[in-house]
């Protein structure tokens, strides 16, 4: 049980997958999502709420992002490719552990501290991206056609989220 689990663990790290959110939890009809995993969804909503009740460290990683911004009551763009203002491939087809395009870091966030850099080079494998902002979350980092890349929230201590890969870029 999440109870048990949550004690065990020092901090969560939320991974993407091949599957979509389903756009109902965030308020919308499905248009355009993929595969749907509502009980992997549902678990990691679960003890994602635990964790943002407590000090423990949250990282999550491209759909874990997603996750972290639709539990704290944001939405997501369904399919970024149907955005005619979008110029940047985020399927990269070069292979994960090359990168594909820049994220612009904002100042002063956590995120900025920790990599001391403004810019940097990632790699991108998402067809989805946060949209509305979820409550106490603020963008970290975007790419340069506007998508967000990277939030943050501000009533914990060490969460994030990072629409890229950094386990491919070892």
């Amino acid at each position: 049980n999440i109870k048990n689990l949550f004690k065990l663990l020092d901090g969560l790290i939320i991974t993407g997958g091949n599957f979509d959110i389903n756009p109902k939890i965030y308020g919308k009809d499905k248009k355009i999502s993929g595969i749907i995993k509502n009980d992997r969804t549902n678990f990691e909503i679960s003890i994602c709420k635990k964790f943002l009740n407590s000090s423990k460290p949250i990282l999550g990683i491209c759909g874990g992002e997603q996750l972290l911004n639709v539990v704290c009551g944001g939405t997501l763009i369904q399919d970024i490719k149907k955005n005619k203002e979008i110029q940047i491939e985020h399927e990269q087809t070069n292979p994960r552990n090359q990168t594909s395009h820049a994220v612009n870091i904002i100042k002063n966030t956590l995120l900025n501290k920790i990599l001391k850099k403004n810019n940097f080079k990632v790699n991108s494998a998402h067809h989805q991206a946060v949209s509305k902002l979820g409550k106490n979350i603020i963008i970290s980092g975007y790419a340069d056609d506007g998508i967000i890349e990277s939030i943050e929230h501000t009533k914990h201590e060490w969460c994030i989220g990072v629409q890229w890969h950094p386990e491919f870029l070892i």
